[in-house]
């Protein structure tokens, strides 16, 4: 725990974060106050200390999902807005500057994305069964990147304003051809079939994702308009009006990056454009960018 307490001690500024230890020992850090964030969790797992001082982001969140991090106030809320309120201080942290320094420098590795083995990704992620994703996806089953232009939209109206918003610096008109780079369950392949027009086809490497969204499209008896298939960004032959991605770039890989916009390049026709929709990040460059 003494590794422990000294990192949390140089982190938690602002808020209050209390640690009960697997002894029953409180070990309380930050000045509190006001309203400022605050929780208490309880470690139960000697070997936790060690973990946290070394990768705190990664392994608080495995402790917390087998139920050897367990939030007594606050909840993972709380434990979160504490994290998020001190979090460039961890990132200057000596032990977390070299571990950062370390993964830069293996992250090749980490990230090998080659076409024989992205698909085995692709399942490792996205295959774990459709009814999963239903548990926390909108009706529609867009998976990423909402766009909740005011408060007090439900999630169903920030998917929806999402695939608006992109589908409009699109510049789409009826009988367009446009690929669908990680089409996920199809959600943006038949919006711009049904509202546009368009001739769409989505691909994936993820079989649960192909077999639905085939499903869903047939029940929109847009069989003529849309085609899902099983295939990699790397194969695709045929030439597009437009290209769309989203939430998609994430899992290319650095070293990929090159080859990924080489390939939207030649698949597209001489006037057509392509959008790529993609998550970035706050604090510093991490082991994905």
């Amino acid at each position: 725990m003494k590794l422990l307490d000294s990192m949390l001690s140089a982190f938690v500024k602002v808020g209050q974060l209390t640690i009960i230890d697997a002894q029953g020992n409180r070990h309380t850090y930050g000045p509190g106050g006001g309203d400022a964030p605050k929780a208490t969790i309880q470690l139960t797992n000697e070997k936790l200390y060690n973990k946290l001082f070394l990768n705190p982001e990664l392994y608080a969140g495995e402790a917390y999902m087998d139920g050897s991090l367990i939030c007594e106030e606050g909840g993972i809320r709380g434990l979160l807005e504490v994290f998020a309120h001190n979090r460039s201080r961890l990132r200057n942290q000596p032990t977390q500057k070299v571990l950062r320094k370390w993964l830069k420098k293996v992250r090749k590795f980490h990230q090998r994305n080659k076409a024989n083995s992205s698909k085995k990704n692709v399942q490792h992620h996205y295959d774990l069964s459709n009814d999963f994703y239903r548990m926390f996806l909108d009706d529609d089953m867009n998976y990423s990147c909402a766009y909740f232009y005011h408060k007090g939209i439900t999630l169903e109206q920030a998917q929806l304003a999402k695939k608006r918003h992109i589908a409009s610096k699109l510049l789409l008109q009826p009988g367009l051809k446009v690929l669908d780079i990680g089409c996920g369950w199809g959600s943006m392949a038949i919006y711009l079939a049904e509202k546009f027009g368009c001739e769409v086809t989505g691909i994936t490497l993820s079989e649960e994702q192909c077999s639905l969204a085939r499903q869903r499209v047939k029940a929109h008896g847009l069989e003529h308009q849309v085609k899902i298939e099983l295939l990699d960004y790397r194969d695709v032959s045929e030439k597009f009006d437009r290209v769309v991605s989203i939430g998609m770039f994430e899992h290319v890989g650095v070293a990929y990056y090159l080859e990924y916009f080489k390939t939207i390049k030649k698949i597209l026709t001489d006037d057509g454009c392509a959008l790529v929709h993609s998550i970035g990040r706050k604090g510093g460059p991490g082991p994905t960018a």
